[in-house]
């Protein structure tokens, strides 16, 4: 029954989420405690906020403001001190932190963070054409709920990355100016992750046609 109910749970989180996505196509990339206030100010123009700073000490103080505020908040695994990211250390951060969910850049651990009700989001580095392989392969293994690919100055890879599957994709990295934000979206991504502040105030339109499918 609690394995059910928290599928329902991160059923529900899911769906808040990529509901969101309509609304607005920004996220804040925290990687800076002082900024966390920062994206509170702005929470109306901001679908989620993927957290990078913290440790197993304060991280649940952190996601819990965020989730106050009615922010969905993602913990970025690989950059949290302290949280292990085996089967014990999920169990405990799905029953105890309780974020929206985690990202993650290895198959492993999406597929066991599935399995514990959480949403997951897998981020992969694109630096030449053997990251498509490896996009392709991580997906015939586990399909993550979001893919994250970086850096976010090749707008038209998104378009072949649309190419090997129907999930949103979310990008980020690189990103000076609002104008390279929304060349990304009229690319196809569903949503910009950035860590820059001034962009995180930007109006982001769906307006914005997708010239790549």
């Amino acid at each position: 029954m609690r394995v059910v109910a928290r599928e329902l749970a991160g059923s529900r989180l899911r769906k808040t989420f990529l509901d969101g996505l309509a609304d607005s196509r920004m996220i804040a990339s925290v990687k800076d405690p002082r900024h966390i206030e920062t994206a509170l100010s702005l929470r109306g123009r901001l679908s989620g906020v993927f957290l990078l700073t913290g440790h197993i000490g304060v991280v649940k103080g952190y996601v819990d403001v965020f989730k106050k505020h009615e922010l969905p908040v993602f913990l970025h695994l690989e950059k949290i001190g302290g949280l292990s990211t085996d089967s014990y250390g999920l169990d405990y951060l799905a029953k105890a932190v309780k974020p929206t969910g985690i990202i993650s850049t290895k198959t492993n651990v999406v597929k066991t963070a599935k399995k514990m009700g959480l949403t997951a989001i897998q981020r992969f580095f694109l630096v030449d054409s053997e990251g498509l392989d490896n996009i392709a392969k991580s997906l015939r293994q586990i399909e993550p709920d979001v893919i994250e690919i970086m850096p976010a100055r090749m707008p038209e890879v998104i378009g072949k990355v649309k190419a090997l599957s129907n999930l949103p994709i979310i990008t980020g990295g690189l990103l000076y100016e609002q104008s390279q934000a929304e060349e990304c979206l009229r690319c196809g991504a569903a949503a910009i992750s950035s860590s820059s502040p001034e962009l995180w105030k930007g109006t982001y339109s769906h307006n914005l046609s997708k010239r790549i499918t």
